[in-house]
């Protein structure tokens, strides 16, 4: 099999090949590797590569595979980790100076259970500093390239994991998520990335144990792997007080069984208003409503209120970089990114009626949203309001002619529903007239996982995009 061929394989065929011994770990990740070795100078998805390690463990993965034992359910698959996440032996150094040279003695649980699921730890990719911002970019490793342009950004902050995956450079991408980093890079990548509730996925370890806005989860190029990781990762941990007990097994079945024939979906291009949406992009997005009425369900125009998402995003998000941050602002400042600053500094500003407004804001959305669902099985959305733009720019100042207020506000389609505490999950669903991915976004209700994979291997189904390659690698051969 090609090399190409092999790089693109999904998780859940190589795990099929090895059972049945028609290609082995070790020929997999010397494959990804040379792929890694021709694509990655130039996009920079990869940032530190545990090429030694990751080669020892697929052969200890191919030697087990010839002993016919049972095996893990990840067995042999290569996966990237975020640069966010803490990895034994393998620097991590969450995109800033301050942890340039820093090198882990443990891993994080996600890691753990990764591993504990036979997957190979390939290395670790890029993000913005502290994962701060929507386009990835810091100042010890520079910029990621978008695949489709490179002149573009990947989106961010799991924009390392989203390029990597689009590229052939690893089938399973561990990423995380506070205002949108899975979603916003799946979709400038044209890649599956699944935020969960918060949960669902145990993070440790955590400064802030008790934080209902960041998750970490999977990243992949088609949703029976992202289910496929899902299963692995997800579950109880005293570690993390915000876990519960999960059925993994019913995210196997829901991409098993895909189907929203009889569903009640509701369709907005902007959250009722709440920012700009390019008009090509709202489009494109429109365009995945007629494939989900063609698979039986009713899809009506319709959206709740989310006006108060700017005021919850300033007092939460802000309060969250004072308790992650502000230590660093005395020595470091001048050498940490803009954006970052500006938020930390935000949050000093912040008083306690602020604080306690926003609180009391999210609740008010919260059963607004809970309510409105009552109605509907699915709310679908554009994942980002911009396609990707020039990677030079930080973020995007203005939207269709009209301002922003601040560097988060582009990306408030995501934020919007991470608010609330919904998963969802982001899918391509076509390509603007210049070539560039644009994703959907798929909302189900309160802890309805099972439910956003059905409906998202469904549209999957009828309208696929795996075997879709970036120019970038398609160049190469």
């Amino acid at each position: 099999m090609k090399t190409q061929d092999l790089c693109f394989l999904s998780a859940a065929d190589l795990v099929r090949l090895y059972r049945a011994r028609k290609v082995s770990p070790l020929e997999v990740m010397e494959a990804v590797l040379a792929r890694l070795d021709a694509v990655n100078p130039r996009l920079n998805a990869y940032v530190t590569v545990a090429r030694d390690a990751a080669l020892q463990a697929a052969r200890a993965a191919t030697a087990a595979c010839r002993k016919r034992a049972a095996l893990p359910p990840l067995h042999g698959v290569p996966v990237s980790i975020k640069d966010l996440t803490p990895t034994k032996g393998i620097r991590t150094t969450w995109g800033s100076k301050i942890y340039e040279h820093h090198v882990p003695d443990k891993d994080a649980l996600v890691v753990e259970r990764l591993k504990a699921a036979g997957a190979i730890v390939l290395g670790k990719t890029n993000t913005p500093e502290f994962g701060a911002g929507g386009n990835t970019f810091n100042a010890v490793f520079g910029p990621t390239r978008n695949p489709w342009n490179p002149a573009l950004t990947c989106g961010g902050s799991s924009g390392g994991a989203a390029v990597a995956l689009a590229t052939g450079m690893g089938p399973l991408a561990q990423g995380s998520d506070l205002g949108g980093s899975l979603r916003t890079p799946a979709a400038f990548c044209g890649v599956v990335g699944f935020r969960t509730t918060p949960g669902l996925v145990p993070v440790y370890p955590r400064e802030l144990a008790w934080d209902s806005f960041s998750v970490t989860g999977p990243m992949a190029r088609t949703v029976a792997d992202a289910a496929l990781m899902l299963s692995a990762v997800a579950g109880p941990d005293d570690r993390a007080p915000l876990s519960y007990a999960v059925d993994t097994r019913e995210f196997l079945k829901a991409v098993k069984a895909p189907s929203v024939r009889g569903w009640r979906v509701a369709w907005t291009p902007d959250l009722n208003g709440l920012i700009p949406v390019d008009e090509e992009v709202a489009t494109v997005a429109e365009g995945a409503t007629k494939v989900f009425r063609r698979l039986g369900a009713t899809v009506k125009a319709a959206c709740c209120d989310f006006s108060e998402v700017n005021e919850i995003v300033l007092a939460s998000r802000g309060l969250c970089m004072v308790a992650l941050h502000a230590d660093k602002l005395a020595r470091w400042k001048d050498q940490m990114q803009k954006g970052l600053v500006w938020n930390i500094e935000q949050g000093l500003r912040l008083t306690p009626e602020e604080i306690a407004r926003g609180d009391k804001l999210r609740t008010t959305l919260w059963h607004r949203v809970r309510v409105f669902l009552e109605a509907y099985d699915l709310l679908l959305l554009p994942t980002v309001a911009v396609p990707p733009f020039p990677v030079e720019q930080p973020y995007p100042t203005e939207i269709n002619g009209k301002p922003l207020e601040n560097y988060t506000q582009w990306f408030f389609l995501t934020y919007g529903i991470t608010v609330t505490g919904l998963p969802v999950i982001s899918v391509p669903c076509g390509f603007t007239r210049s070539g560039l991915p644009v994703g959907l976004q798929i909302v189900g209700r309160r802890r309805q996982e099972a439910a956003v994979l059905r409906a998202a291997a469904a549209f999957e189904a009828a309208q696929p995009w795996s075997d879709t390659i970036p120019p970038v690698v398609s160049a190469l051969g």
